[in-house]
């Protein structure tokens, strides 16, 4: 990816995380240091929210293709589902950014699908149990939507979580069902 590109992604994922949602093109330039020309080289607005969502789901990917290295896939997730303080901001600024899809200003790209089905088989691999995958995943989910809803789990909260469901973890090793 070029540089302006990755500075256009930044400037516009530093706006929206400012609550700026969607971030007007022209706000996204100035941000970014470019000419609104320049920004319309690499984007429009659609693609550059899409952009936006698809580098998100590819940090993801990231995160958990490592822990699957280590078979930890199911508490990175849920670790992941409870964003800290300083992450808290941009999560409700996705989550406001996805909101536009039911407004159909924003098509939701088709990757987004295929990642959920990716890591549930990743969830549903390491534990062996479908079921329990499922359930990992939904606990993660509310993880996460208490998160955006103000009321955040807490670190401690969250090991405790998986030392309850007895995942597996790289700091502890497998823990007891």
């Amino acid at each position: 990816m070029t540089p302006a590109r990755e500075r256009i992604m930044d400037a516009a994922e530093e706006l929206i995380a400012a609550g700026h949602v969607p971030p007007t093109l022209d706000a996204v330039a100035q941000a970014a240091r470019v000419s609104k020309g320049g920004l319309l080289y690499h984007f429009d607005k659609q693609s550059l929210l899409q952009a936006l969502i698809l580098r998100a789901v590819r940090r993801f990917d990231e995160r958990l293709a490592a822990a699957a290295d280590h078979r930890t896939v199911a508490a990175t997730w849920l670790r992941l589902s409870a964003p800290g303080p300083h992450e808290r901001e941009l999560y409700r600024a996705m989550l406001s950014m996805l909101r536009l899809t039911s407004s159909g200003e924003l098509d939701l790209p088709g990757e987004v699908g295929e990642a959920e089905n990716r890591w549930q088989s990743m969830l549903a691999t390491e534990l062996g149990d479908p079921l329990r995958a499922r359930l990992v995943r939904l606990a993660g989910d509310g993880l996460f939507l208490a998160a955006l809803t103000g009321q955040p789990a807490t670190a401690d909260d969250v090991e405790q979580l998986i030392g309850h469901l007895g995942l597996p973890d790289a700091a502890h090793g497998p823990l007891p069902s």
